[in-house]
């Protein structure tokens, strides 16, 4: 069902102007029209042109029992009538008034069913060329309906593509603004993490200051005293180990890492992160690839990453 009867446009009324004038010279009729019917009114929409044509363009009548084009709409169908002064059903028709006394109408409907008009010949005489040439009549009508479909297909497209022209435009402003809030989330969750990992920090700093400033000074104080005591030195050694382990633990930065290293395994660990293999450190270093694929296990040992299957550049490229 369409939803609404787009007009008729410039060049569809010219092809329908050559089509009632050319009805009107096989016909020989003084008048061919196509008329349209918007209830209660059914006013000429299209006339033949000639000198014996009384019908104007825009003319309206009243759709009513006594008009010809009343006759067609009812029988939703063809209406011949050949002489209406012998008709007494049409003896007194508003047509009378030209002295039209013949007629042949068809209707004319959109392609949803609804009435368009009729398209009609009128003659003041019995004219036995229009009766004949009524099959004709009948396809110029088919014409014309053809026009009427064409158009509401066009307009009905239109109004698709308005739609979805619509719905797309909404979309789009559903996405923008969702993106808008995804990135206002973003924000605020970047902010955040900002912060956690500023509190992180300044938590860590803070335990750190507090291992090197009060705790490991004092180790090195209980050393000296305990050096003749093994056990005890084995145990301050433990305690110095760990609490190292654990300033690196919580420390994120590689020089405080590179403090737990030999000289030779924080120049192979710098190569490492320059994404170097062991070939290319043993000849850049001039030593043999085992040896350097003892101090990658020791380095790896001491970042505790023994059979953990982590890579040890991305671990130290993490710690930059």
């Amino acid at each position: 069902m369409f939803q609404s009867k787009p007009r008729i446009p410039n060049e569809t009324l010219a092809n329908w102007q050559r089509i009632v004038d050319l009805i009107s010279r096989l016909t020989d009729v003084p008048a061919s029209l196509v008329m349209q019917t918007d209830a209660p009114d059914h006013s000429v929409f299209v006339t033949s042109r000639g000198p014996e044509n009384p019908y104007e363009v825009g003319r309206k009548f009243t759709l009513n029992e006594r008009l010809y084009c009343y006759g067609v709409l009812k029988n939703d169908g063809e209406l011949v009538v050949e002489d209406a002064t012998c008709d007494p059903v049409w003896a007194d028709n508003d047509d009378m008034e030209h002295g039209m006394r013949f007629y042949v109408g068809y209707p004319l409907k959109w392609p949803d069913g609804d009435v368009f008009g009729t398209i009609c010949v009128l003659d003041r005489r019995r004219n036995r060329k229009a009766l004949m040439f009524r099959d004709g009549l009948m396809e110029f009508a088919r014409v014309i309906e053809a026009d009427l479909q064409l158009l509401s297909e066009i307009e009905e497209r239109k109004r698709l593509e308005a739609a979805l022209q619509t719905a797309l435009d909404q979309m789009e402003q559903r996405v923008e603004e969702r993106t808008a809030d995804l990135e206002e989330a973003n924000t605020a969750l970047r902010v955040l993490l900002n912060n956690v990992e500023m509190s992180r920090d300044e938590y860590d700093a803070k335990v750190l200051g507090q291992i090197k400033g009060l705790v490991l000074p004092h180790l090195g104080k209980l050393r000296s005293r305990l050096k003749a005591d093994a056990a005890a030195s084995a145990y301050l050694e433990i305690i110095d180990e760990n609490l190292r382990a654990i300033s690196a633990s919580m420390s994120n930065r590689l020089t405080t890492m590179f403090e737990t290293l030999t000289p030779s395994e924080q120049e192979i660990a710098q190569l490492i992160i320059h994404g170097q293999t062991t070939k290319d450190i043993a000849r850049t270093l001039s030593r043999e690839p085992s040896t350097v694929e003892f101090h990658r296990n020791n380095i790896r040992k001491k970042l505790g990453l023994q059979r953990s299957g982590q890579n040890l550049r991305s671990m130290l490229r993490s710690m930059q």
